[in-house]
């Protein structure tokens, strides 16, 4: 069988994608091959095509949101089968032998690989991984068309819920509704959270309450944070610009926590006594394990969340690209391969 992939990538930094085939060599034992189906764009997508973390190899195959079916397996693999429909994400391997690996807590591994660093993502007709980094999806209550954002802005937020043991009787606040604040207010409202939305923005208010919000608040407006005072469990940030932090503290409660999975670029300015007084608790975490994986596709089938997304044939992905850049995506770009 061919070994061939074929893909679009860029040649440097912030350049257009073009067709790009290469020979990916033989399969591993532990590896499976996936034919992309679909695969989502995320903003992580075009940071690390314009190089802005400063560790990307060209020619550049994004893609780490990846749907499809399996069609080939590695001498080892046994969890896996050709035919299983499964997804892939941001993490397409671990060591599987260090104390984060063996704790069950594979997503923390240090020497996990990326699917997108060193290596070609998803932007293909085909791509490889380790099977136990590959999801099965159900036979039905997930649409593989729009399942692929699932598998980085969706376990991305839902992550955070299971580790810090987010309760359903928790008031609980996110902060931005975009990408992943979407996805965060379906999962939370479907906990049984009471869910406030922070926005700026007038438009998204209904959009909010649409989809699980029980109220909004403007968080550029003092008198509508200082109303929150003390009143929320547990606030999720997934923005990644700087905010009044300390605004957004005060409206946590005593032993509450603020956590985000933003990548903000600048110093989070946090004042101790906020955090003393009220024993109050600042963290972050990345995209979650294999088993956190499976448990969200399986609340997320249970209780019919799915990403909002909008779809474009792989062989448009330079305009799916400019769609996102320019901040009109709602709220997920998916593209659809067309390379067959």
């Amino acid at each position: 069988m061919s070994n061939t992939i074929r893909a679009y990538a860029a040649k440097n930094a912030k350049g257009k994608l073009e067709r790009y085939d290469f020979d990916a060599g033989e399969l591993k034992p532990e590896q499976v091959e996936i034919d992309v189906a679909y695969c989502g764009v995320c903003h992580s997508d075009l940071s690390m095509l314009n190089n802005e973390w400063g560790f990307t190899d060209y020619p550049f195959v994004p893609g780490h949101e990846v749907v499809g079916k399996i069609a080939r397996i590695g001498d080892r693999v046994t969890t896996r089968k050709v035919g299983d429909v499964v997804g892939l994400g941001w993490f397409s391997q671990s060591c599987m032998h260090c104390t984060q690996c063996v704790g069950g807590d594979h997503n923390l591994c240090p020497t996990a690989e990326q699917t997108i660093v060193h290596r070609a993502g998803g932007f293909a007709d085909k791509v490889r991984a380790h099977h136990a980094w590959t999801t099965a999806l159900p036979a039905s209550g997930i649409d593989v068309a729009k399942a692929g954002p699932l598998f980085c802005g969706g376990i991305t937020v839902f992550n955070p819920i299971v580790q810090f043991g987010v309760r359903p009787t928790d008031r609980v606040g996110v902060i931005g509704i975009g990408g992943l604040g979407h996805l965060a207010l379906q999962f939370l409202n479907k906990w049984g959270c009471h869910v406030t939305a922070f926005t700026s923005s007038d438009s998204k208010r209904q959009e909010a309450i649409n989809l699980g919000a029980h109220e909004t608040v403007n968080s550029r407006d003092p008198a509508s944070m200082k109303k929150l005072a003390g009143s929320l469990d547990f606030v999720l940030s997934t923005v990644n610009v700087t905010l009044e932090w300390n605004a957004i503290l005060e409206t946590i409660s005593p032993k509450g926590r603020l956590h985000t999975v933003g990548a903000v670029a600048e110093p989070m300015s946090i004042s101790a006594w906020s955090l003393i007084l009220a024993q109050r608790s600042v963290s972050g975490s990345p995209l979650g394990s294999p088993t956190t994986t499976a448990k969200m596709i399986d609340f997320c089938a249970r209780h019919d969340i799915q990403p909002v997304t909008e779809e474009f044939p792989m062989s448009k992905i330079n305009d799916a690209f400019a769609h996102l850049e320019s901040g009109k995506a709602r709220y997920r770009v998916v593209l659809k391969n067309d390379l067959n």
